[in-house]
């Protein structure tokens, strides 16, 4: 089924930028999963292919040359690009590689990438935190003390619980972050929790303590604790040759 006769089957109009959004889905998973055969195809076949305008197509191939994933040649068109020219920074291109291979190799060197990020934003926030962000962060690691009980969800809170230090480090490129980590930790809290049990409550209220007390170097070191600890559990999963689903 096209793309336009799935809007029309919605009972509405199509609207272009929602077209061009979900060809820009459509397309993004089959380059990241490998499912092209031969040359990427010109914008005139794929319009013809998903049913739409040529405009809502050659938009939503910009999308995706933007993340890397094409890039337009002269006198060859458009080719899909190799891996170590995606994007993987974007959270689309991320959250298209979890769909394709979730492995601890990827989940290695996505805790690896967080040791770069978390521990100095912890820093930032024990330094620059309002009440207001402390609060918010405080509120993470009170649902994942009700989750243990089974009130919420465990994984929502802990995403929650990281992205307020993002927040709370005052800094607008750690914000850049949020979608990223709320991206991947979605797939590594869940592998954590499933292999080495529920998240480690004390290593977390670590973390929310010496943000509290304005402990910078506290809070850089409770958090690498945190992540090293996931990093060990990954490492004890590759040895009994766990692989996550």
């Amino acid at each position: 089924m096209t793309l336009l006769a799935r809007e029309a089957g919605r009972g509405r109009r199509p609207a272009s930028r929602n077209l061009t959004h979900e060809l820009r889905e459509t397309l993004g998973q089959a380059i990241v999963g490998e499912r092209f055969e031969g040359p990427f195809p010109t914008e005139f076949e794929l319009a013809k292919q998903h049913g739409l305008s040529r405009s809502v197509t050659r938009e939503a191939v910009k999308m995706l040359t933007a993340k890397g994933l094409l890039s337009a040649r002269r006198r060859v068109g458009t080719v899909i690009q190799p891996r170590e020219r995606w994007n993987l920074l974007d959270p689309d291109v991320l959250r298209w590689l979890l769909q394709r291979e979730f492995s601890l190799e990827l989940l290695k060197h996505f805790t690896e990438l967080r040791l770069a990020i978390e521990p100095t934003a912890a820093r930032l926030a024990a330094l620059n935190a309002t009440r207001q962000s402390i609060a918010r962060i405080a509120e993470g690691l009170t649902r994942m003390e009700a989750a243990e009980s089974g009130e919420g969800s465990a994984l929502e809170a802990d995403i929650d619980f990281h992205v307020a230090i993002l927040a709370a480090a005052a800094n607008p490129f750690y914000l850049q972050f949020e979608e990223l980590i709320r991206t991947a930790l979605s797939r590594s809290i869940a592998f954590t929790n499933h292999f080495g049990g529920t998240a480690n409550l004390k290593e977390h209220g670590d973390v929310l303590r010496a943000i509290a007390a304005q402990d910078a170097d506290g809070a850089d070191l409770a958090m690498r604790v945190l992540i090293d600890n996931v990093l060990a559990l990954i490492r004890r999963a590759s040895a009994e040759g766990f692989e996550p689903a």
